[in-house]
Order: C-alpha cells, then structure tokens, then sequence
C-alpha cells in the first residue's frame, strides 16, 4: 500500500446509509446501545463486542487497546482481563476510562466515557469458569505485559501450564477478573455525507435522569 500522504489524504468514503434523528433514541442510553450492538451482530461485523479501552498512566500518557465486552447491564459495561498488566495498573492510580465502539459496516460508533471498579469475585470466577478450556489455561500461562524472549518461550509457558492442569478443573487465577465501566457520558455518533455527521451525547449528574444533546460533527 502507498502510504504517501497524498494516497492517504485519497482515503476518504462519504457515508450515506442512514441518519440518525432525536425522536429515535432510547431515554435510557443503555437500552439504545443494546439496540445497536444487536443490528451490528445482526450483520455479521467480527466481534461486535470489541472496544478500544483507553486509560492513562501516571506520568499522563494515554494508552489504548482493544478488549471484549461481555456485560452491558444497569452497571455499566464489563470486560475481563490480567490484574497484573499494564492496564490494570493504569486503573489502579486513574480509575476513569473510555471506550468505543466502531462499527464500520454501519458507520456507526459509540464513545463512553465512566469509572472503573472492579467486579465481585464471584462474578469474575463464574465467567472463568465458562470459558473455553485454552483461553483458562492462557491466562495462568501469560505473564501478561511482561517481556518475553521469544514466541517459543510463551508457547513452553503455556505447555508448563497444560501439563500443571492435567486432569484437574482449572480455577480463576487470583491475578485474574473483571472490571465494570459505570458510563457518565454515552455518546452515539451516525456517519451522514459531507462529514455532517449526526452525534448525540447522553449525560447525567449522580442520581439525575440522563440527559441528551445532539452535538456539531
């Protein structure tokens, strides 16, 4: 691919499938992004779970990756991950986040921005428990955010760790669970032409009802 910055500035698509208007939002911002992370399943978009979280280190520097939703209830939103890698120490000196979600089959996205805190032990133990055998295994093999040799290394962590499990159930790690994202600000964002894009913003103060403001492009 031709990464001058003339081929780069070519890049461009004018989205046109739909608008997005007031009278169509939910009052509860979460009711209406179960509504879209259901039509972006609906199309087949690979993992229409996946948000890039971001978080900031000490020193301020702002960090982003992609993880997987697997709760969207009154809480907030709930993914799972290592308590000892990078993020989970970003989280412990700054416990405020965002995510978004983007959906570019639909060319739609969503940005939220909240508090983090982490999930009960029980609940993050439960959904251990229903995970695929490998991905168990993996996160007592991972030294997550640790520097390793090589792949080779990693591969003979994971086959230690196989052969440790031999027969037994494999429990939750103690270095292991989950975190919920309790939202403050819901912002849904519709590509429309000429960069006009439609973007609507749900926020609220602590115990007030949510409040919705369409926003400039």
């Amino acid at each position: 691919m031709d990464l001058s910055p003339e081929s780069l500035a070519a890049l461009r698509l004018d989205y046109a499938q739909r608008g997005l208007d007031r009278n169509e939002l939910d009052a509860d911002p979460l009711v209406q992004f179960g509504s879209w992370l259901a039509e972006a399943h609906s199309q087949n978009i690979l993992e229409p779970n996946a948000m890039i979280l971001s978080t900031v280190a000490s020193d301020g520097q702002p960090w982003s990756r992609t993880v997987l939703l697997k709760t969207c209830d009154g809480r907030g939103f709930t993914f799972f991950t290592n308590y000892v890698g990078f993020k989970a120490a970003q989280l412990s000196k700054e416990p405020r986040a965002a995510v978004t979600f983007w959906w570019g089959a639909l060319e739609r996205q969503v940005n939220i921005t909240g508090r983090i805190s982490r999930t009960a032990r029980a609940e993050s133990e439960a959904y251990f428990a229903s995970r695929p055998l490998a991905s168990q295994l993996g996160a007592w093999a991972s030294p997550q955010s640790c520097t390793l040799e090589s792949r080779e290394a990693l591969e003979q962590l994971f086959a230690e760790t196989k052969e440790r499990f031999e027969g037994q159930e494999v429990l939750c790690p103690p270095h292991w669970g989950g975190y919920v994202l309790a939202p403050e600000t819901i912002e849904f964002w519709q590509g429309r032409r000429s960069r006009l894009h439609d973007r609507f913003r749900y926020t609220r103060s602590e115990g007030s009802d949510w409040e919705i403001q369409r926003l400039a492009p």
